[in-house]
């Protein structure tokens, strides 16, 4: 009996080593995006954290423990041509070590007549950049597609038509075969711009760029692919 009880008490003892308080608490980690792009990720006409790339932030950090914490930078602005984005990544020379990197460019190409073969020029050039930008992984790049500025009041005011969307499918089904040969994410949010006639509460007081509402749509179908990659 005496050895038993030895043998029993040895066991528990064993056990009562492996609780919870012996687990170490993992240390805050702090995560960094960028967003790359033009008037669609700087937010034009809506207020700085309507803008897609802040409530993806907020999303993020509504979804990761409380101690940990987010940075973003955010390198666009309105009127932006794949010319323009990278020359400002060039001049902001930003560093290499970002979780999740988005690019979001070519409306202006198009809006501005530029050529295409521009455009297929340059598109792998800032795709390319971004990979470096995100620690050289591509699987933390996510590309957004072109909305289709056609389907607001402005777009019909102007006489834009179906021409206008062809083109902008056009860059889009290039951006996405780009990106499906090369590993990178490729998200199509154009459907939901297209919904600017029928919904106007998807486009922005300015009767041109997407609303708060349109960016919240955008960020639900972000969200599920940040989180992935960041983790």
């Amino acid at each position: 009996m005496k050895k038993f009880a030895v043998y029993i008490y040895l066991i528990l003892s064993i056990f009562s080593c492996n609780t919870n308080d012996d687990v170490s608490p993992r240390a805050p980690q702090t995560y960094s995006i960028l967003s790359l792009g033009d008037s669609y990720t700087i937010g034009q006409s809506v207020c700085e954290t309507c803008r897609f790339p802040e409530q993806l932030k907020d999303s993020l950090i509504s979804n990761f423990p409380t101690e940990n914490s987010f940075n973003l930078q955010i390198i666009a602005q309105t009127g932006w041509t794949t010319t323009s984005l990278i020359n400002n990544i060039n001049s902001e020379n930003p560093p290499s070590n970002f979780d999740l990197v988005t690019l979001l460019i070519g409306v202006n190409n198009q809006y501005q007549n530029r050529p295409f073969s521009l455009y297929e020029e340059e598109f792998p050039i800032l795709a390319n950049r971004a990979i470096a930008l995100a620690q050289g992984d591509a699987s933390k790049v996510i590309v957004v597609s072109i909305p289709d500025y056609a389907f607001t009041p402005f777009g019909q005011g102007f006489g834009f038509s179906a021409t206008t969307s062809e083109e902008i499918d056009q860059y889009n089904s290039f951006a996405e075969n780009y990106c499906n040969a090369n590993g990178i994410t490729f998200i199509n949010i154009t459907d939901i711009t297209r919904q600017g006639l029928t919904n106007p509460n998807l486009v922005a007081s300015d009767g041109l760029h997407p609303s708060e509402l349109a960016y919240s749509l955008f960020v639900e179908r972000l969200l599920p692919l940040a989180i992935e990659k960041i983790q």
